[in-house]
């Protein structure tokens, strides 16, 4: 236990912050679980404030926040994408594809840009 004044002040102080930083991290957790079992957008929508909030209040970094962001999303979208594809599939049968033929574009050149040279004058 510390005995000075101010060091009793800073382990109160400790304990604050790991309060709610662990409250934090808790909030964004249940966030990603929620977006994991069920991904709507609302539970993406606030998984991403989470991140945003814990950036804000100093718990992650800007670009750990942003590469979570990243991640929750294409979670999101792929396991929507795998729960629209069962249910077109169960609704119809597919159509026959039909290809469409398109003439390919020649390929165009580019022109060449010139650049100017600069010219510096020594200084004597």
């Amino acid at each position: 236990m510390p005995i000075i004044k101010s060091a009793k002040k800073a382990a109160r102080q400790a304990d604050k912050r790991k309060a709610k930083n662990a409250a934090i991290k808790k909030e964004i957790a249940s966030a990603r679980k929620a977006v994991l079992k069920n991904p709507t957008k609302e539970n993406v929508a606030v998984a991403q404030s989470a991140y945003d909030k814990a950036f804000k209040k100093g718990l992650l970094k800007k670009n750990t926040a942003s590469r979570r962001k990243a991640k929750i999303a294409k979670i999101a979208k792929t396991l929507a994408g795998k729960a629209t594809a069962k249910k077109t599939a169960t609704k119809a049968a597919p159509k026959a594809a039909t290809k469409k033929t398109t003439a390919k574009a020649a390929p165009k050149t580019a022109a060449k840009k010139t650049t100017a040279k600069k010219t510096t004058k020594k200084a004597e």
